[in-house]
């Protein structure tokens, strides 16, 4: 899937997620489109781990930051693509823009 098909449907395929989570997403098989608003609270930003390796694709431009354990916070760059493995602590850091990411479940 190209990013500019997943910026053309933003406006229909952002719904509300109903487990209290801090973005908005659409899920379509093992890949999720979420927005983060920069409204968000930053307490709802913590640090965690996924059950699987995921690959992060940033789609819109953006000054949020990603921190991965032990590391500095990163930048999250317009067609950047960032991986996180299984078990890796991670969180992002809240910029002023809203942040739009891509994710990919691999198995």
């Amino acid at each position: 899937m190209e990013i500019s098909w997943w910026k053309q449907k933003l406006s229909w395929i952002l719904v509300k997620n109903s487990t209290a989570r801090p973005y908005k997403e659409k899920v379509k098989d093992n890949v999720s489109l979420r927005k983060f608003y920069s409204d968000v609270d930053e307490n709802e930003l913590v640090w965690h781990r996924d059950r699987e390796d995921r690959t992060i694709v940033v789609l819109e431009k953006t000054d949020w930051l990603i921190q991965v354990d032990n590391q500095l916070p990163l930048p999250l760059r317009k067609g950047a693509s960032i991986f996180i493995p299984q078990g890796m602590y991670h969180r992002v850091i809240k910029g002023t823009t809203d942040l739009v990411v891509k994710v990919t479940k691999h198995s």
